[in-house]
């Protein structure tokens, strides 16, 4: 009887205990509350009362310990509305609810707790709420692509965390808050595609590395510190890009007016007060009295006025008598301008190289001259642009006089040029006037643009890194595909720090730079990159067609059987460009160091783009015996010593690929043709033993001289000495005589 009672209790406990659950039952609470908001769609293991979310592993519900920590159901075809008990979880810190059809408007009551708040692409209304101040935790919030209208709200004043910022494509009005100027730690801001007013001088003080304001209804002169973010994006706005002329300089005999202060307190005032602005009404401080009905102030008016009148009679008779001259003369006498800093000679400045105009198309020793529109000669003005040291533009004018008649010409066109447009890392301006360098001289190379991605938009483009959007992994780290909004791919390589050599970040920016000057057809393009977190991870654009690896021996959607063999020569004949291109015009040459079928992506137009180049400072010396395994390596290899001849080797293996359609390293194979190379080196020249290696899907449809060259090629590139093997220029220059 007793061990029953022990037994009953010990059950009872358990049974308790077993419908408590092991959720925490505020966070169960708030679950089913969304739940029933949301209209009860089919998703696993959810229900309106109860449940333990953690334990049951709820579709789309992450959990640490006993609470609900995230919600992630990106594009789960949810309808209804958000409810109001979502401040009921305890430690959600993300909830991902992206592109749904989610109505009602975005709640008052949010989780203090929340940091990653995606509500994109659904069919929210109504404004935004100004209790979103509460969430000083978070770091990315994305409300785009919805219905909500009315103003931003002004409660930004503690989210100083708060890195992403997302309105775009809503129907939002009224000005940009003023507490937007709080948000200290903000990177990237999308408010594009609304119907927003006023001015982006809130913006100027923030640390933004991706504006988009376009498609709005901003004005006024844009502030010059936003002209230096490097993803700026502000067409389809009225902005006023006037430049506001200076203001006339006054003789040193003439100061602006200056009324006197106000008196103190104590009675005192000072004699002079502060130059006043012509808006501003001074009264006297004792009497009410406007300063201006005043006698001191009619005395200032009418010496003011008079000075002025005089002043200006003056200068009629003085410009009344440069006039005469000049007209008895007939002609203005030409003026010596000073030396400049174009001029081949101090001494005759007539000699100065200027970039060149359009309107200088006269012969040698002939003046250029141009006529107004309205028919009277003018002056030709050649204008020289030259970037200050503060990031400023300013304009050299240099001016060749001939016969004026200045009667007829029109005061605007005396007044020099408007400055040209800021120079933008994000939109290059091009000078079509600009001097072409001469044939045979080589120029430096510089970055291109590259965007600047955070942690949180990659994940929402990769579907938070999801499965589906794995493509593969190499050496140096995952590679996924991202898509995004604008429907742009592209190809997201995610560094692992483990197993590449670790940077820093200064070292991982400026590895950007160099990647960045890397522009070649056949080199695949960086787009940008993320340093955020302690995570590294570089955006190329993505290639349709997969890897030559995959169309060669996994015969992805039959892109094998279009590679015949002319597109093989092709091919090949664009990743000797690429390796001619680092090895022969970058300086210093760049090494690949990891050339394999695999790094060979394909177009949609199946052309060549050679991936991981200038990435051979992250590889370990260890890894490179990958090489070796893998087949691609040259003998040198495995004594540690690299150079670009052995990208050569790496080269005539994958032109072997290209040849047989085997593997460089098939270890299905009979053990004599696992190795590629020891197996096809013997039978290169013998005709008849490479007809036999050709790759069967060609079905002999190959010119026998082509393929006799093409061996030929191959041979001197995996000859076991380096030196033997040809620079990539030879083998340009051989393979263009195959096609």
């Amino acid at each position: 009887m007793v061990y029953f009672k022990i037994f009953t209790l010990l059950f009872t406990a358990f049974w308790i205990h077993a419908c408590r659950g092991f959720t925490d039952s505020r966070d169960v609470s708030a679950i089913n509350s969304l739940y029933a908001a949301l209209g009860s769609p089919p998703l696993r293991g959810w229900m309106p009362f109860g449940g333990d979310p953690c334990v049951d592993v709820w579709q789309g519900v992450q959990c640490v310990n006993a609470n609900i920590t995230g919600i992630v159901l990106n594009g789960a075809n949810l309808g209804g509305e958000l409810g109001d008990n979502l401040q009921n979880f305890t430690s959600i810190i993300l909830m991902d609810l992206r592109n749904n059809h989610i109505g009602g408007s975005i709640p008052s009551n949010l989780p203090i707790t929340i940091r990653s708040f995606f509500l994109s692409g659904n069919q929210l209304s109504g404004s935004i709420p100004e209790t979103l101040s509460i969430l000083g935790q978070s770091t990315d919030l994305l409300f785009d692509n919805n219905n909500l209208t009315g103003e931003i709200p002004d409660a930004f004043q503690q989210l100083t965390s708060l890195t992403n910022l997302d309105l775009s494509s809503n129907k939002l009005s009224g000005h940009l808050p003023p507490s937007m100027a709080s948000l200290s730690s903000i990177t990237a801001l999308h408010v594009e595609n609304n119907q927003l007013i006023g001015t982006l001088d809130v913006l100027q003080d923030l640390p933004l590395q991706d504006l988009d304001v376009e498609n709005n209804l901003f004005s006024g002169p844009i502030p010059a510190k936003l002209l230096n973010v490097p993803n700026f994006r502000k067409e389809g706005n009225p902005f006023n890009t006037t430049i506001i002329p200076s203001p006339p300089s006054f003789p040193p005999s003439v100061s602006p007016l200056r009324a006197p202060s106000p008196a103190s307190d104590a009675g005192g005032g000072q004699e002079n007060g502060p130059p006043i602005d012509s808006t501003i009404i001074m009264t006297n401080s004792s009497t009410g009295q406007n300063f201006w009905t005043t006698k001191m102030g009619r005395l200032i008016i009418i010496g003011g006025v008079l000075t002025a009148v005089v002043l200006s009679v003056g200068l009629c008779l003085f410009l009344c008598g440069c006039f005469r001259r000049r007209r008895t003369s007939g002609k203005i006498g030409k003026r010596q301008d000073p030396p400049s800093e174009y001029s081949d000679s101090a001494e005759n400045p007539k000699q100065n190289t200027y970039f060149p105009s359009s309107l200088d198309n006269n012969k040698t020793g002939k003046k250029a001259t141009a006529r107004h529109e309205l028919g009277d000669k003018h002056k030709h003005e050649k204008a020289s642009l030259r970037s200050d040291n503060d990031g400023t533009a300013s304009i050299s004018m240099r001016k060749e006089d001939h016969e004026i008649d200045l009667s007829s010409v029109d005061s605007d066109f005396l007044q020099p040029p408007p400055p040209p447009p800021f120079f933008s890392l994000n939109k290059p301006t091009v000078n079509s006037n600009s001097v072409k360098p001469p044939q045979n001289r080589v120029m430096p190379r510089a970055p291109i643009p590259v965007r600047i991605f955070t942690v949180s938009s990659l994940q929402q483009y990769t579907n938070s890194f999801s499965e589906e959007s794995f493509i593969g992994e190499g050496i140096l780290g995952v590679v996924y595909r991202a898509e995004l909004p604008s429907g742009e791919l592209l190809a997201v390589k995610k560094l692992d720090t483990v197993i590449s050599t670790p940077l820093s970040s200064e070292g991982f920016l400026e590895l950007v730079s160099h990647l960045s000057k890397l522009q070649h057809p056949n080199v695949v393009e960086l787009v940008g990159y993320c340093s955020q977190y302690d995570q590294q991870l570089l955006a190329y654009k993505y290639c349709q067609n997969g890897t030559l690896h995959e169309a060669l021996h996994w015969d992805v959607d039959d892109i094998h059987k279009k590679l015949s063999w002319k597109t093989r020569v092709r091919l090949t004949l664009g990743v000797a460009r690429a390796l001619e291109y680092l090895h022969e015009v970058c300086q210093p040459p760049i090494m690949h160091q990891n050339l394999k079928s695999s790094n060979i992506l394909l177009d949609d137009d199946l052309a060549v783009r050679v991936s991981d180049c200038g990435l051979a400072p992250l590889m370990p010396s260890e890894l490179l015996r990958q090489l070796l395994e893998n087949g691609y390596g040259a003998p040198e290899v495995e004594s540690g010593t690299y150079t670009c001849q052995s990208d050569v080797y790496s080269f005539g293996v994958v032109m072997l690929e290209l040849l047989t359609g085997r593997k460089s390293y098939d270890r299905s194979r009979p053990r004599g043709e696992q190795f590629l190379v020891r197996w096809a080196v013997p039978q290169l020249h013998d005709i008849d033993s490479l007809s036999r290696m050709v790759d069967p899907s060609l079905n002999g449809a190959y010119p026998t001289k082509s393929l006799s060259r093409f061996a030929d090629i191959i041979f001197s590139c995996i000859q076991a000495e380096p030196e033997f093997r040809p620079p990539m220029s030879e083998i340009v220059e051989s393979l263009l005589h195959v096609i």
